[in-house]
């Protein structure tokens, strides 16, 4: 960051760190295990690791005050796929009804699109920006490269206000290359209802409509 306001630099940077737990009762880790306490934090190195990079950002900004350049970052976590995996126990009909819904449980629409983003080959760091369309969140990712609604339910009269809103959305962005676009297979109320709304994307130019 710090040479990036001095030359006017565009760097990038991938910091790994294991949230390894500070210990209050061991001498050498008291300090810092009182400070993740007073950040209201967990103790471990990690968020010490993301203050450290907020404090050092906030100083090259502030002996820079010219520069305009991207002091942020964001922060992942490894983890399981959101994508719930095919694991039969021998009761077909009970498996199948298990499976409905193919999101993992308590997984959010953060950790999902995340998910696509790596599956599709985009950069972690593009924006994503979102609108609310027909009463649904939807997500425009890299200028319009992959277009996601996670809503948990689609109904038929959703359909055709949610797919023009998307379409409207997808011509103000204009992206460079071809539109993904993504939503919960379960989210459906029915086939009328996934047909209606791939088959006008389609009408706009998106051909590419998946579901999750």
């Amino acid at each position: 960051m710090s040479q990036n306001a001095a030359d006017g630099g565009s760097r990038r940077y991938i910091l790994v760190q294991i949230p390894e737990p500070l210990d209050i009762e061991d001498t050498d880790q008291k300090v810092p295990a009182n400070f993740c306490d007073q950040l209201g934090k967990p103790r471990n190195i990690s968020e010490l690791t993301k203050e450290r990079l907020r404090r050092a950002a906030s100083k090259v900004k502030a002996d820079n005050p010219e520069w305009t350049g991207d002091a942020g970052f964001r922060v992942y976590k490894l983890d399981q796929s959101n994508i719930r995996a095919w694991q039969p126990s021998g009761d077909i009909e009970q498996d199948l009804l298990d499976n409905v819904e193919h999101i993992v449980p308590d997984r959010s629409e953060q950790d999902v699109l995340t998910e696509l983003l790596l599956k599709l080959g985009l950069d972690l760091c593009v924006p994503i920006e979102q609108r609310q369309i027909a009463g649904k969140t939807v997500h425009a990712i890299g200028a319009g490269v992959l277009m996601a609604c996670l809503d948990p339910r689609i109904g038929k009269e959703d359909a055709e206000p949610l797919a023009l809103g998307m379409a409207g959305w997808h011509k103000e962005l204009d992206p460079a290359g071809d539109t993904t676009c993504v939503f919960r297979d379960s989210a459906f109320e029915n086939d009328e209802a996934k047909t209606n709304l791939a088959a006008i994307l389609e009408q706009h130019g998106i051909r590419n409509v998946r579901s999750l």
